[in-house]
C-alpha cells in the first residue's frame, strides 16, 4: 500500500507540474490585462508538434512521420525546445495584438470568443499540417524507469518537476527583484497608475502574453514523450491547469504553481483510490474549497505598495 501511495504521489507531482506551468501562465496573463486565453490548451498542443517538427527537420525525416526509429541528440534537444517555445511567445504575441488589445476597454467580454476563434484556427492549421492522429516523442533522457524503493520514476517525470519548481523561482526572482518585475506589478495593480509612472504598460501587456504563451509551448513539448504529441491533448491540460490556478489563487503567481502541484496530487490520490470518481471528486474538492475560499487556497486580497 505505502509503495502504491508513493506511486501516486511521484506521478501526481509529474502532472501536477504540467498543470502548475500552464496555470502560471494564466495568472501571468489574468493579472497584468484582466483576461485569460481561451486558446491556451491549443497552444500547449502546438508547442508539442513545433518541437517535435523541429525535431523531424534536424533528422532530416519529413514532418508528420513518427520518431520511433529516430535517433535525437541532446542538442537536437534543445534546439527544438528553444523553437517550440519561441514560436508559442510569438504566437502569443500575435494573439495579444490581433485578438484581445482591439477588445480591450471595449464593453463586453469580445475578448473571449476572439480568443477562442484564434485557438479553432490554431488547431485547423494543425490538423491541416500534422493530421489528427497522435505521434510519438522521443524524451530527452531516454524511455528507462528508474526504480526506487519500487517506486517506478520515469525521466521525463522528474524533468517536468523539476522545469516546473525551477520557472516558479526564476519567475519569482524576477518578479521580486528586477525593474520589470516592478513593472509587471505595477501594471497588474493600476494600469493608469503605471502609465503615469512612465511604464510602457502596451509592452508589460504584450510582454506577458509572450511569456505565457511560451509556458504554454513548454509544458506541451514536455508532455509530448509522456502523452504523445497531440492536437486534442491540450484542452483537457488547459482546464486542469486553470482549475489549479484558480484553487492556488490566480493573481498570485506562487499560488499558481502550488494550486497545479496540489491538483495533480488531489487527481493522483483520488484516482488510486476510484478512478472512474476521479473527475467528480476533483472537481467537487475545487468547489468546496472556493465557496470556503473565494481567492484560492494561497490566493488573499493585499493592497500591495509598487
Amino acid at each position: 500500500m505505502m509503495q502504491a501511495l508513493l506511486q501516486a504521489l511521484v506521478s501526481g507531482l509529474a502532472s501536477g507540474g504540467a498543470y502548475a506551468l500552464v496555470a502560471l501562465g494564466l495568472g501571468i496573463t489574468f493579472t497584468t490585462t484582466k483576461t485569460l486565453n481561451f486558446a491556451h490548451g491549443d497552444f500547449v498542443s502546438a508547442g508539442s508538434f513545433i518541437g517535435l517538427s523541429v525535431m523531424l527537420l534536424l533528422t532530416g525525416a519529413p514532418l508528420g512521420a513518427g520518431m520511433d526509429a529516430l535517433a535525437v541528440d541532446g542538442m537536437a534537444q534543445l534546439v527544438a525546445l528553444a523553437l517550440a517555445v519561441l514560436a508559442m511567445g510569438l504566437l502569443g504575441s500575435v494573439l495579444y495584438l490581433t485578438a484581445v488589445r482591439p477588445f480591450a476597454g471595449k464593453p463586453g467580454m469580445a475578448w473571449v470568443m476572439s480568443t477562442i476563434g484564434f485557438g479553432i484556427i490554431v488547431q485547423s492549421i494543425g490538423l491541416a499540417l500534422w493530421g489528427p492522429a497522435p505521434l510519438k516523442v522521443p524524451a530527452p533522457f531516454g524511455e528507462e524507469v528508474i526504480r526506487i524503493a519500487g517506486v517506478g520514476l520515469r525521466s521525463q517525470e522528474i524533468l517536468i518537476i523539476v522545469t516546473a519548481l525551477a520557472v516558479m523561482a526564476l519567475f519569482d526572482f524576477v518578479l521580486q527583484r528586477t525593474m520589470i518585475g516592478k513593472a509587471l506589478r505595477a501594471v497588474a495593480h493600476d494600469r493608469r497608475v503605471a502609465s503615469l509612472m512612465g511604464i510602457d504598460v502596451a509592452a508589460i501587456m504584450l510582454g506577458a502574453f509572450f511569456v505565457s504563451a511560451g509556458l504554454a509551448g513548454l509544458c506541451g513539448y514536455l508532455l509530448a514523450p509522456i502523452a504523445s504529441a497531440s492536437l486534442f491533448m491540450g484542452l483537457g491540460i488547459a482546464l486542469k491547469g486553470f482549475c489549479g490556478a484558480i484553487l492556488g489563487g490566480l493573481t498570485n503567481p506562487r499560488g499558481c504553481v502550488l494550486g497545479g502541484f496540489v491538483l495533480g496530487l488531489l487527481e493522483s490520490l483520488i484516482n488510486l483510490w476510484q478512478a472512474q470518481w476521479r473527475e467528480i471528486v476533483l472537481f467537487a474538492l475545487v468547489i468546496l474549497v472556493l465557496a470556503l475560499r473565494p481567492n484560492g487556497l494561497f490566493g488573499r486580497a493585499v493592497t500591495e505598495k509598487v
